[in-house]
């Protein structure tokens, strides 16, 4: 008798000897004795249907893919097992743009093109400068013909020339107006739902989770920490120069408008080892920008994880990969195939894509 059950049997006894020796008791008092009993039987019951029905990862669909991930936490977290891995290593990096969140578009350029355009009175030159003329003009394909040197003038221009709490208000003040085009929600909404289980599941088994993004470090340390848990120490991505001064004897760091550190593609690997010194165990991606991160944590010893978020489901979100200019995903997606790597449909895997929908 599984000991719920016994628990239940035995308190159930228990009042029947109250009743049976003939204890005075009022009526008003046995029909409080009888609704606790119930009240128990109801309790222990419930507890019994929950235990049994708790899915860690309930956005998931049953399948292979869910199940290689459940295998692989229990599988390192198993003490006098073989793969079992100490907590100390149980590291786990992920990507941020189309792996954590929407990026079509990309959050960040929205973010630039906005300030590019807020700060335009005082910069007539851009009206016939490229990439801000076509900025100004609302013509994303002249801002993507611009290429990552166009792209490269629009961050410094839009995120330099401040302090780094000037910048914290500005990305706060912008994140609470801003709002995804076809969603017509907050861009921090538009979080993946299954990867916010994934993070919650792999903490809940030890593991320290980490965002390594070839985004702007400042930009996603606002907001990471209330919408993924992840605090800022653990936040790897892009980065501009910073210079201390004093302003009027206060001391402040400026945002200078030079390129201090690229953290996409194989800038990925040397971030990680540079600011958090230990190999990764489980890498999740969704690009050929994330290719050396994955292939850096399958070079490791011991059991290792890697995982490619495939944006399969257009009716939901979008479906894009091999063709698509932002998380272009070509290369990885052929290693994947060859060296059996998890690669996550999310038409077929996700129950729901976003914590909004119903």
């Amino acid at each position: 008798m599984p000991a719920s059950f016994r628990t239940i049997a035995g308190k159930a006894r228990s009042y029947k000897i109250i009743i049976r020796k003939g204890l005075k008791m009022t009526y008003s008092s046995r029909v409080l004795l009888s609704r606790s009993l119930l009240c128990l039987v109801f309790l222990v019951f419930t507890g019994v249907a929950l235990a049994t029905s708790s899915d860690p990862l309930p956005s998931w669909n049953s399948g292979p893919t869910k199940t290689a991930i459940v295998q692989f936490v229990s599988s390192v977290t198993k003490k006098g097992g073989p793969d079992f891995v100490s907590p100390a290593e149980r590291i786990a990096t992920f990507d941020n743009d189309g792996t954590l969140w929407s990026e079509q578009p990309i959050p960040q350029l929205i973010f630039a093109l906005d300030r590019v355009k807020a700060e335009a009175p005082k910069h007539p030159e851009w009206q016939n400068t490229e990439p801000f003329k076509s900025v100004l003009a609302d013509d994303m394909k002249g801002v993507m013909a611009s290429g990552e040197h166009g792209l490269v003038e629009l961050i410094m221009a839009s995120h330099a020339g401040m302090t780094t709490e000037e910048f914290e208000k500005i990305v706060k003040d912008w994140l609470g107006t801003a709002k995804h085009p076809k969603y017509n929600r907050p861009y921090t909404e538009l979080v993946y739902q299954p990867m916010l289980e994934l993070l919650n599941y792999l903490r809940a088994n030890g593991f320290k989770t980490y965002v390594v993004s070839g985004g702007g470090i400042e930009f996603m340390r606002v907001w990471m920490e209330k919408v993924y848990g992840i605090p800022p120490e653990q936040v790897i991505g892009s980065s501009i120069k910073t210079k201390f001064e004093l302003r009027d004897g206060k001391p402040v760091l400026l945002r200078l408008p030079e390129i201090d550190f690229n953290d996409d593609k194989d800038g990925k690997p040397v971030a990680i080892q540079k600011f958090i010194g230990r190999r990764p165990i489980a890498a999740f991606g969704n690009s050929d920008g994330d290719w050396q991160m994955l292939q850096w944590t399958a070079a490791g010893s011991g059991p290792r994880f890697e995982l490619i978020v495939h944006h399969t489901d257009a009716e939901r979100e979008v479906a894009y990969d091999r063709d698509s200019i932002i998380g272009h995903l070509d290369k990885a997606l052929d290693d994947a195939g060859q060296k059996g790597w998890t690669v996550v449909d999310m038409k077929k895997d996700w129950k729901k894509v976003f914590p909004f929908e119903k």
